[in-house]
């Protein structure tokens, strides 16, 4: 990712997520199971299965209030962004551990790298570590990824009181992260798959998130059923019909078109693969690039854009 650097004022300007002058799109209300919850000036988007749990502590953030300024505008940033002062950054992480009521909690972030790599947390002493996902059912911890398109999921095993977080991208749903953290679970804490629950957080949606035909062929290598997380069954490997219509030679045809990803039904996938039952997955359809107004997307904003946090832990 190339860095941006900070104007005088600490921001540089972008185009505007809203066209001036016009009023803004209506967006469909948040559905049950999801909620957002509204904590301390802060939006938190929670998933009303978890809250059952008076141990648990877990939230999805959003993008309004913080004290970090993007255009103007007082955003939550969660991560340590070139454009964004670093003290903003750590008081908002502040606000939002207030929010969850988890303050007393240690925030564990992962320095993600779109790996396969899960980290277990088995000590209250946190130490930065390279990877992306992570497991634990130490008391005193708040495990987090951050994200600004990419899948976030937080599971829960409510027998063991352990929990994990993990960050999917498109590198990550491939090498299959989510079923590499259940196994973690099932070796580490003795988990059974079929008592998991699973909450897939907002992300870049099949209607945005446009890739490259060849997707195709990496994704239909690693998964049976990977032709239905693309909206053609394409192959990446089909000649290009449009060479015949443009009359261009060989080697001088468009490029293959390309297609939309469906990140979010891949996880899935992989999470009902690895045992999970179908009524204990959860997913929220809030995309990501849809909605400006509450969430960050690198796709849709490019570099200068913040990060959102999916949460979890148990308290002490």
């Amino acid at each position: 990712m190339s860095k941006q650097k900070r104007s005088s004022s600490g921001t540089r300007p972008r185009p505007s997520s809203a066209l001036r002058g016009h009023p803004r799109p209506v967006h469909p209300a948040i559905s049950s199971p999801w909620h957002i919850r509204r904590s301390r000036g802060l939006q938190i988007l929670e998933l009303a299965r978890f809250a059952e749990f008076s141990w648990l502590a877990h939230g999805f953030s959003t993008r309004p209030k913080g004290v970090s300024q993007l255009e103007s505008e007082s955003v939550l940033n969660l991560g340590f962004m070139e454009w964004d002062n670093p003290e903003n950054v750590r008081e908002n992480r502040r606000r939002f551990q207030s929010s969850l009521e988890a303050a007393d909690l240690r925030l564990a972030p992962l320095k993600q790298i779109h790996s396969d790599v899960v980290h277990l947390f088995a000590q209250s002493s946190v130490d930065p570590c390279k990877g992306d996902a992570a497991a634990s059912k130490q008391p005193g911890i708040l495990l987090a990824i951050q994200t600004a398109d990419c899948v976030p999921i937080l599971l829960v095993d409510p027998k063991k009181r352990a929990v994990a977080a993990v960050h999917a991208g498109w590198r990550g749903t491939l090498a299959r992260i989510a079923q590499k953290t259940i196994g973690r679970m099932q070796q580490e804490f003795d988990s059974r798959p079929s008592d998991l629950l699973a909450a897939i957080g907002p992300s870049i949606g099949p209607c945005c998130y446009e890739v490259a035909a060849d997707f195709v062929a990496k994704f239909t290598a690693q998964f049976a059923d990977a032709p239905e997380y693309f909206d053609e069954p394409l192959s990446g490997d089909e000649p290009n019909p449009l060479q015949w219509l443009n009359m261009k030679p060989p080697g001088h045809q468009p490029p293959p078109k390309s297609v939309r990803l469906d990140l979010r039904k891949a996880n899935r996938s992989q999470l009902l693969l690895a045992g999970l039952r179908a009524q204990d997955i959860f997913t929220s359809d809030l995309c990501t690039s849809c909605r400006p107004d509450l969430l960050f997307s690198y796709r849709r904003e490019g570099p200068l854009t913040g990060r959102l946090i999916a949460a979890i832990g148990i308290r002490a």
